[in-house]
């Protein structure tokens, strides 16, 4: 909770009027048991005045309320709902804010190990939760005993041995709060998870229904969320019986006050030591009082699910960041575009095996270069390197003779450009993909990157052009039209090193074609690494380094390694027989 209220701090004066008002709210209502009290001892059974005068009493006390009821009170509640509701999310804005911050600066293994739906749930169900840590524990708890306390005081007033018995149940309420409350907090965190699991396995099974159906696993599916979904179902039950367990004991308890108070008042006005209008007061202060206490267990409840929540969001928080700026890290100026490995080893987890052993190359500005090999044997992880997207364990990757670590991350890889098998487009438009190369481009230099890629004219012949939403992941257009539109936006960015994961392997030739022509014009004059499927199309490159079971074995030209007749003439033989 400490650490949340940080997030509160900024808003504590507005909090603190939401409570002021909070109080006058609550506390209007209490004068009804006194004019209760009024009307049954001074005006009623006042002997003393004529029918006439007690009517005209009872009319300067009804107006008089009436005034508070229906003038004061109306924008009291307006204004207690409108800012608590405003300055609590606000407090969630600046929270999510945040959390989409630290999730940026997470490293991809942090994402290789977590599930989406995971990520999704703390950010959205859990941050949302947590509101009710600002209505009900930063308002409305505070509220409620304030108003106990004002109640109390009025009653105390009224008469000290009548409060006292109307106060006998305090000590076992709470007692059942401490007692039922402790597990609660457990249940409803295991009640999140169970949930987070449920939103997990959905968005997973949604993004990949096509598999679902062309392999006709309906029924299976439907049998894996049964189990997924049934032990949501246990978790919320268990948190609920519990939770229903709480409001019986507490309920039963808070029920027993005005039992004893209607007893004990009415032997004292039977025996004359006090007045009705004093048994009618207090018979409707005992209202007033229980049902801000009930009202504390609903919202001792609806804080241990805050709670809970927030746990889960600072667990979130607490994952560390695996690549960071160092303290003396320097922005890496324009770059030449060399790019050398020096003696490196990786591996993804501390004790898992080295992906890459000792590798060692030298790229040189301009050159254009491959890796090929069997698929496994680390060329991917060698471009995840280049922009550090991890960290190597021994060894070092140097660009212009600057190890990465040393460079800050947004100029190293705002220098370079990545082309991969399978492009992320987003659900925008196509304007809006591209222009994640460049957000303050203009669009004379948006379309002649999409030029530059051969996807003008295929965007031109959707229905709004440039503007047409492509739908999650790109779903609306082809393979093709999705590797051109991410060729533009690295057309647009316009870095001096450019990386390509088999962006070619994927499509059809006619695609192909049309991307390589792009992509060769890509090329041009800056630093490219290409990792290769089709060996054919990496002939012409200045070097190409075989990598084999995470070392590097072969390099050279095309016509010097299948001179060798090593493994880079065997693999381009068979592909060639193929």
């Amino acid at each position: 909770m400490k650490r949340y209220l940080q997030f509160v701090k900024p808003y504590r004066l507005e909090i603190f009027l939401t409570f002021i008002i909070g109080v006058l709210k609550f506390a209007i209502p209490l004068f009804t048991p006194v004019l209760i009290k009024i009307v049954i001892d001074d005006i009623i059974n006042a002997h003393h005045l004529t029918s006439d005068e007690k009517t005209m009493e009872l009319f300067y006390w009804l107006a008089g309320t009436t005034i508070l009821f229906f003038v004061i009170r109306p924008p009291v509640e307006y204004y207690r709902q409108y800012l608590a509701q405003k300055v609590s999310n606000k407090i969630l804005y600046d929270i999510r804010q945040k959390l989409y911050g630290h999730l940026q600066k997470l490293g991809l293994s942090y994402y290789a190990n977590t599930r989406v739906g995971d990520v999704i749930s703390r950010t959205i169900n859990d941050v949302e939760q947590t509101k009710e840590f600002i209505m009900t524990g930063l308002m409305n708890v505070w509220i409620d005993l304030c108003t106990i306390m004002i109640a109390i005081g009025i009653m105390l007033k009224l008469d000290v041995k009548l409060t006292i018995v109307s106060l006998v149940a305090f000590p076992f309420y709470a007692i059942s709060v401490r007692y039922f409350f402790g597990r609660l907090r457990k249940l409803t965190r295991e009640r999140s998870r169970a949930l987070a699991d449920v939103q997990s396995y959905l968005h997973e099974r949604v993004q990949g229904i096509s598999i679902i159906k062309s392999f006709t696993l309906e029924k299976h599916e439907q049998q894996i969320f049964d189990g997924t979904n049934g032990h949501f179902l246990t978790k919320a039950l268990n948190q609920t019986k519990w939770n229903a367990k709480t409001f019986a004991v507490v309920n039963t308890i808070t029920g027993i006050a005005p039992l004893v108070v209607v007893g004990y008042a009415g032997y004292q006005v039977i025996h004359g030591h006090l007045s009705v209008g004093t048994m009618a007061a207090f018979v409707a202060y005992i209202d007033s009082l229980y049902n801000p206490l009930r009202r504390l267990v609903n919202s001792s409840t609806t804080l241990t699910q805050s709670v809970a929540s927030m746990d889960r969001m600072f667990e979130l928080f607490d994952e560390k960041y695996d690549i960071e700026d160092s303290k003396d890290a320097k922005a890496l100026p324009t770059i030449k575009g060399q790019i050398d490995f020096e003696n490196v080893t990786f591996r993804y987890e501390e004790k898992g095996r080295d992906i890459l052993k000792s590798i060692d190359l030298h790229i040189s500005p301009g050159q254009t270069v491959a890796l090929v090999g069997m698929s496994g044997g680390g060329k991917s992880t060698i471009i995840s390197l280049i922009p550090r997207f991890y960290d190597v364990m021994t060894g070092a990757v140097k660009i212009d003779n600057i190890d990465v670590r040393q460079l800050t991350i947004y100029s190293l890889r705002s220098q370079i450009g990545i082309v991969l098998q399978d492009n992320i487009l987003f659900s925008d438009s196509v304007k809006a993909n591209i222009l994640m190369g460049d957000p303050n481009a203009t669009d004379e230099e948006v379309i002649a990157a999409a030029k530059a890629a051969n996807a003008h004219d295929f965007i031109m012949s959707l229905p709004e052009g440039y503007e047409t939403k492509v739908g999650e992941r790109g779903v609306k257009l082809s393979g093709g039209q999705k590797q051109r539109v991410a060729i533009a936006r690295v057309f647009l960015k316009n870095p001096p090193i450019l990386i390509l994961d088999e962006a070619t392997s994927a499509l059809d030739l006619e695609s192909e074609a049309l991307i390589q022509e792009s992509l060769d014009q890509l090329a041009h004059n800056r630093t490219t690494v290409i990792v290769a499927h089709r060996l054919s199309t990496i002939t012409r490159a200045d070097q190409i380094f075989v990598i084999d079971h995470g070392e590097l074995k072969e390099q050279g030209t095309h016509d010097s390694l299948m001179n060798q007749k090593g493994i880079y003439h065997d693999l381009f033989q068979i592909q060639k027989l193929g």
